[in-house]
């Protein structure tokens, strides 16, 4: 990296959350002279609001749901549970707060080179702290996250409209309430509202959940969330009236009364004040700039974006590969264009959520094809009384490479790893069925999937088949 004795710093960075903090990792190797800027407050949105305090409250609550199956598995006494909800809120904020603990001895370790305070750039190399103090730098990283968006028409409601970021400050929760939006984080906290014994109603304004888009999947998921919650899809929920007793909510001619509303109706990037006009870029309609996605880069700046402020790949996986990639070009003296990971999501219901690879496409031609499981039948998961979902694999018709998957399936966060290490490799079906299975495992589904997709695929001639992998028939043994 050359160095420039005109700036004040190498690199700045503008936010300090998971993609803020990988790349200061980046940055760090290379150079010193860098600051680390932020507003507050400090933990990351995973460690504070997100990935970590969500996965405390479904944990819990699926594991007070399971009280519906004791009885079919010989087990008494299950009537005289009950979920405490302050205490389990309270070993939410507990365990979050050690995590959140560990993130910010990071920063407290830089001294001066964290600065706490609101950064605006006044052009490529030059940013302002609480518009009193000015900073020169040779690169900027800009990774200011994001924050829940609340519709305004719902902002009347005041605090009996939560988001993620206070719904775990609560030290109770009201026996009714309404969720805005089944996007992957709406859907996890419905559930696990409705799994903790909430009266839950669930708005969404399609057809579609958790991201999904292949309809047996969709299918089944809705089919699985129903059991525990009212559903009102497909149509736009409405805030009807309210009152000290009631807020009554609707959608069309449906309506019902609940004590509080939590919005799960996405984020939005953090970029309100931050100055972007001022970078001589062009913006979109939402105020963001056009970003390689190989590169990080704006234009030919000197300027990288990462994290949570790029919308479309809003992940605690992807937030830290893109600031490993955007600290380490701020440092190169060009930059480089990495490959991106197989793309990856999942929703932590139950069953499992997930899309993987390629997502599904309606208007797929013969190019495509199509095989999967329904897990009713499967061995392993009847054992558990886990049997329902659904897996759909998608791949090359010719050759059978893996291409993309979507499941809500029994243990699916494992399933979804094991199809994207696949898709990585750029294995084909009957390499994947050449793999050893043991009996009985969830993974046994997916080789049926992978049986059902080779019979849509067509081998290149000197590719035998695994004949000793054929269809048995046979429940207790798929």
């Amino acid at each position: 990296m050359n160095q420039a004795a005109a700036y004040d710093y190498d690199v700045l960075i503008i936010g300090a959350g998971s993609a803020g903090l990988a790349a200061l990792r980046a940055v760090r190797r290379h150079t010193q002279r860098f600051a680390l800027i932020d507003a507050g407050p400090g933990g990351t949105t995973c460690a504070r609001v997100g990935c970590m305090p969500s996965k405390l409250l479904l944990e819990a609550a699926h594991a007070f749901h399971r009280r519906h199956q004791f009885e079919a598995f010989g087990l008494r006494g299950a009537a005289q549970l009950h979920a405490d909800i302050p205490a389990v809120l309270q070993r939410v904020r507990a365990e979050r707060d050690r995590f959140v603990a560990g993130v910010l001895q990071t920063t407290a370790d830089l001294g001066t080179r964290a600065i706490t305070g609101r950064a605006r750039i006044l052009d490529p190399h030059t940013v302002e702290i609480d518009g009193q103090r000015r900073l020169s730098t040779r690169s900027l990283i800009i990774a200011t996250g994001s924050t829940p968006h609340v519709p305004d028409e719902w902002q009347v409601l005041g605090p009996r409209v939560l988001t993620t970021d206070t719904l775990f400050e609560q030290t109770d929760l009201p026996r009714r309430m309404a969720v805005l939006g089944l996007g992957p984080l709406g859907t996890e906290m419905a559930q696990a509202l409705a799994h903790l014994g909430l009266e839950v109603t669930a708005f969404h304004t399609n057809h579609h959940l958790a991201g999904l888009a292949d309809p047996k999947v969709n299918a089944a998921l809705e089919q699985s969330l129903s059991g525990s919650m009212h559903l009102q899809l497909g149509r736009m929920p409405q805030l009807k009236a309210f009152d000290a007793r009631a807020i009554t909510v609707g959608a069309g001619d449906f309506s019902t009364q609940v004590d509080a509303v939590l919005a799960a109706t996405g984020r939005r990037p953090s970029v309100c004040g931050l100055g972007l006009e001022n970078l001589g870029v062009a913006l979109d309609d939402r105020g963001l700039p056009d970003v390689d996605p190989h590169t990080l880069q704006l234009e030919q700046l000197s300027v990288f974006w990462a994290g949570d402020i790029n919308p479309d790949r809003a992940l605690l996986h992807e937030a830290a590969d893109e600031g490993e990639i955007a600290g380490s070009n701020a440092v190169a003296d060009h930059p480089r264009a990495y490959a991106r990971r197989t793309p990856l999501a999942i929703t932590f219901t139950e069953p499992s959520v997930a899309s993987i690879g390629l997502p599904y496409d309606p208007h797929w031609t013969d190019e495509v094809a199509i095989g999967g499981v329904d897990f009713a039948n499967q061995g392993r998961a009847r054992t558990g009384l886990r049997n329902q979902g659904a897996l759909r694999l998608y791949a090359k018709a010719n050759g059978g490479e893996l291409l993309g998957a979507q499941l809500c399936a029994p243990a699916g966060e494992h399933l979804a790893h094991l199809i994207a290490w696949a898709i990585a490799r750029r294995s084909t079906v009957a390499e994947l069925l050449d793999m050893p299975f043991y009996h009985p495992v969830i993974e046994e589904g997916l080789r049926t999937a992978l049986r059902d997709l080779q019979a849509h695929v067509h081998e290149p001639r000197d590719t035998p088949g695994p004949h000793y992998c054929r269809q048995n028939s046979l429940d207790c043994l798929d």
